[in-house]
């Protein structure tokens, strides 16, 4: 049976901004992401990172060592009883200097390739699912998976090209916010499945 997720962005919207940054010791979670986690993780929603790395095809660092980034974040978030359920990543940018990695695909945001295979491996079903980016390059890519969208309104967008493709359903200030919002409406759409089933897809869809 599929369940629904939350899929995030990495840079920007779990931890500081620092590009092309695999220090470990400079990570830094953003405001608001601990405790919006955390209420996430209570509630049971499986959690995924999605997240373009072009500094693997750029030659900048390697795959293993965004891997050591990964375990520092699971190491992070343990104290919480936090858990990623999954670390999706692009590593691939058209004119890489990598050569293994200087190709198109369909994984890099706003594409939504990293998404539908996250959905594929864990069964989730992107339709009642969430995406929460930092840019509007996460929303395009968690539009056409799908998925219900969240732009954290942080200075990171700062070109603002907006088209329906690229409409957040909702913008918020911290990643708390955000799942504020997303527990809120799905505990809506859930009590309205419950009353009414056959109505309740498109009365939830008008309360987004």
């Amino acid at each position: 049976m599929s369940q629904s997720a939350v899929f995030l962005d990495k840079d920007g919207t779990l931890i500081e901004n620092v590009p092309y940054n695999v220090d470990i010791t400079r990570i830094r979670l953003c405001s608001g992401v601990l405790a919006g986690l955390s209420l996430l993780s209570k509630a049971n929603y499986p959690l995924f990172v999605i997240s373009n790395q072009s500094g693997i095809a750029r030659g900048y660092f390697s795959e293993a060592d965004l891997i050591a980034v990964e375990d520092c974040l699971q190491s992070q978030l343990a104290p919480s009883e936090v858990a990623l359920n999954g670390f999706y990543y692009c590593p691939h940018l058209p004119d890489g200097c990598i050569s293994a990695y200087a190709i198109e695909c369909d994984c890099r945001k706003p594409r939504p390739g990293l998404l539908q295979q996250a959905a594929r491996d864990h069964a989730i079903d992107l339709s009642c699912s969430w995406f929460v980016g930092d840019i509007l390059h996460d929303v395009e890519a968690g539009r056409a998976a799908g998925c219900r969208t969240i732009l954290i309104d942080n200075g990171n967008e700062t070109e603002w090209h907006l088209s329906p493709a690229r409409l957040p359903h909702h913008i918020v200030a911290d990643f708390a916010e955000a799942a504020q919002i997303i527990l809120t409406i799905d505990r809506i759409h859930n009590s309205m499945k419950q009353i009414h089933p056959i109505d309740s897809l498109s009365t939830s869809l008008n309360i987004l």
